[in-house]
């Protein structure tokens, strides 16, 4: 009986190890977000091909939430960005546009937040990117801000990020945004919903993207062999950027197509991190304040 008295704590430790190696997921509603009264289904993974890789994808989101990925402490900058994977509205590239990016954002000292937010474009949805998607971004940087204090986090030093889809929705996030409610009861609707800085990576092209001169500093990135639109989007965004006087920083690489996310690859774009990573530097989001 010891034998086995001894073997049951063992698989206990381990599970509670492995357990403590997960990051965390924090619902951005706690009971239920407003919109999806009535959707009790669960997420679902499944892996998506396509020629030369395959990769996980999240579909049927109806409890919208961030998975944390904190740096180190000696490593923190206070500095904090919510990732919103891309996915046509239809799914989450939730590692290569997700949870990769956190970590190389956390291994930067800046603390990270995967966004799984509500799809527009999924077999039988009933939510509107403007609407249901667009909030669950402004919620997560509310409730990033509000816990800032637990999280080591500057609560002036929040950014977003957002790959395709996801950079739709975080320039509706960039350009839609308020104050916060003072009087609410809900202590994370009192926060402000702007982004102190956005990074977008081959965003899709959104209604309600207006550019104005408090817009957030912003980076840019994509191919020019993506679809024929898409650096022409960019270039336009830059230079109605600029003529905002908004901070802006522009990369258009040669070959690297749509979807490139945060991979090794042969080709030059396989870089970009290192440039975002010196825009970062230079707008002081890399530094201890």
């Amino acid at each position: 009986m010891l034998w086995k008295t001894f073997l049951l704590l063992c698989v206990m430790s381990i599970t509670i190890v492995a357990a403590a190696d997960q990051p965390l997921v924090v619902p951005l509603w706690p009971n239920g977000a407003p919109g999806s009264e009535g959707q009790t289904s669960k997420e679902v993974i499944t892996v998506r091909t396509e020629p030369g890789l395959s990769f996980p994808v999240v579909s049927n989101i109806h409890n919208p939430s961030i998975t944390v990925y904190l740096p180190e402490k000696k490593k923190a900058t206070g500095a904090a960005v919510i990732i919103l994977p891309g996915g046509a509205h239809r799914f989450l590239s939730i590692d290569h546009e997700g949870y990769d990016v956190a970590k190389w954002f956390s291994d930067r000292g800046v603390a990270s937040f995967v966004l799984k937010y509500r799809l527009a474009r999924s077999e039988g949805s009933t939510y509107k990117v403007e609407v249901h998607a667009l909030q669950d971004a402004q919620r997560a940087l509310r409730l990033v801000r509000c816990r800032a204090p637990e999280w080591g986090i500057d609560p002036a030093r929040v950014g977003i990020m957002g790959f395709s889809a996801g950079g739709e929705v975080a320039s509706l996030a960039s350009t839609n945004y308020d104050a916060g409610n003072e009087t609410a009861a809900d202590p994370v609707e009192r926060q402000k919903s702007r982004p102190d800085f956005q990074i977008l990576i081959y965003p899709g092209e959104g209604k309600g993207i207006n550019v104005a001169k408090d817009t957030p500093p912003t980076f840019l990135v994509c191919a020019y062999d993506d679809r024929p639109t898409m650096s022409e989007h960019l270039a336009t965004l830059f230079i109605a950027l600029k003529k905002a006087g908004v901070p802006a920083e522009l990369h258009i690489y040669s070959n690297g197509g749509h979807g490139f996310g945060i991979r090794k690859g042969p080709h030059p774009i396989a870089e970009w991190p290192s440039r975002l990573q010196e825009w970062l530097a230079d707008l002081q989001f890399l530094r201890k304040r």
